[in-house]
């Protein structure tokens, strides 16, 4: 589970780093006296990374591996 956790942290921080991150509109805070008007949060353009995802068929050569069961335990 731990190690779960760590991974996904790892790829959103990843994913994170690769984006384009533009503002576009600074922000501002709200004038604070009796009558409150509403203050302005920034805006930002987020631009993704391109990703290309795809398969390839190989073939993997494995070692023979032969298995011994002792008689006792044989049913």
């Amino acid at each position: 589970m731990k190690k779960i956790v760590i991974l996904l942290a790892a790829a959103g921080g990843l994913a994170l780093g690769a984006c384009d991150v533009d503002q576009t509109k600074n922000g501002q805070m709200p004038d604070v006296d009796v009558n409150v008007t509403g203050g302005q949060v920034p805006e930002f353009n987020v631009t993704p990374p391109e990703v290309t995802v795809g398969t390839e068929n190989k073939t993997v050569q494995v070692p023979d591996v032969d298995v011994k069961v002792p008689a006792e335990n044989a049913q």
